[in-house]
């Protein structure tokens, strides 16, 4: 049996790196399958070096250095194939999820947001980064490369921005615009331009992009630019309305002869942290704790939006929220006892949608609500 020295396994060494062969990690496996043959069918006194070149040929057709481009495009695939399936499956996680979500929300069941949310972040994160990537390999044009860039960039934006609508969050209004800006002014003239000069395909572009225009035009036409300022005018002038029934139905004396002191206790209560809570929601909106009744001549106009910080779970407002739940049914434990028309829990139905989803107005007016039937209860109103 041969034994290589040191010296040898050297000249080996450097030739595979003088043949082409770059890799490390390659050149040492080249190394270690050489040697291993030289050392089991080279005789004792056998000639290394004329036995090295005949064994050095087998390993390739017409250069050594072909050995490694083949290593590296097996790897390519490898991992081209692993980002398809990841692809695939993460596209058809995303459409079951927007389904199911479409369903859970229609039906006010509890988890729509949960499963809309993760279903958006998966398209936008990792369906359409591994299209773009995978897309750009299989052309070659600079111009064709462009475009699915743009289109990809469209892609996230139109998809992050429908979550942001959907979820009342800031800066929603301005994605929206922006991604319906690269659909309309930067994909489609490219597209159109760039496919019409080719007469294979010059019908199917100018097919594809009416339609895409049509397409944007609609989204367009869905869009609100700015709301109308008389439109967040009249809902605050409706809640204020409720404000001023809630402060008139307070000045009215009750007599509290034959109430139960429980009950006066709990309303007081539920009053009382209802006021708590819309402090909260309109110091998040116009930074004072009540709006003015000249809210129109001082331009101080509460914007319709999503819930602030304060409703996130561990915070002040949604522990108000739990306490308000509870109160609640409290109350209505004891009105049912006394043959009085218990309150509609609103609160706990809200929870159940997720209170992500609901905005700063509507949980206000849920709020008035609440009070008004309170003190309806306690003028006598709501008796049987």
């Amino acid at each position: 049996m041969y034994q290589l020295n040191e010296q040898q396994i050297d000249y080996i060494l450097n030739d595979i790196g003088a043949r082409g062969v770059e890799m490390e990690s390659l050149q040492q496996n080249l190394l270690d399958h050489i040697c291993c043959i030289i050392e089991n069918n080279l005789e004792e006194n056998g000639d290394f070096e004329s036995f090295y070149k005949k064994t050095i040929q087998t390993f390739y057709k017409d250069a050594l250095w072909e050995i490694e481009e083949e290593t590296l495009q097996l790897l390519t695939n490898k991992n081209y194939y692993k980002m398809k399936k990841i692809m695939i499956y993460s596209g058809t996680l995303s459409v079951a999820g927007f389904i199911a979500g479409s369903i859970f929300k229609i039906m006010h069941w509890p988890g729509a947001s949960a499963i809309l949310l993760l279903s958006m972040l998966n398209i936008s994160l990792i369906f359409l980064p591994l299209l773009f990537i995978l897309k750009t390999r299989e052309v070659s044009a600079m111009k064709d490369k462009l475009m699915i860039a743009i289109g990809t960039i469209f892609g996230i934006l139109f998809s992050t921005s429908s979550l942001f609508k959907i979820f009342h969050w800031p800066g929603a209004n301005l994605m929206w615009l922006f991604a319906l800006g690269i659909l309309m002014f930067v994909f489609i003239p490219i597209y159109f331009f760039s496919g019409i000069r080719t007469p294979e395909t010059k019908v199917n572009t100018i097919i594809t992009s009416i339609i895409l225009i049509s397409a944007g035009g609609m989204l367009f036409t869905l869009t609100s630019l700015k709301p109308s300022t008389k439109f967040y005018i009249g809902k605050t002038y409706n809640y204020l309305q409720g404000e001023e029934l809630i402060t008139r139905m307070q000045l009215i004396k009750n007599d509290t002869t034959n109430q139960n002191p429980e009950m006066i206790n709990i309303s007081k209560e539920i009053l009382e942290n209802c006021k708590k809570i819309k402090e909260i929601i309109i110091i998040d909106g116009i930074g004072i704790k009540s709006i003015p009744k000249d809210f129109e001549t001082k331009d101080i106009i509460l914007q319709e939006s999503g819930l602030g910080k304060e409703f996130d779970p561990a915070a002040s407002g949604m522990e108000m929220i739990q306490k308000l739940k509870k109160q609640i049914n409290s109350y209505n434990t004891l009105v049912n006892r006394n043959k009085q028309l218990p309150i509609d829990n609103n609160i706990e139905r809200m929870e159940k949608m997720e209170l992500i989803r609901i905005s700063n107005y509507n949980l206000l007016n849920s709020l008035t609500e609440i009070q008004l039937f309170i003190l309806q209860n306690e003028k006598g109103l709501m008796l049987n």
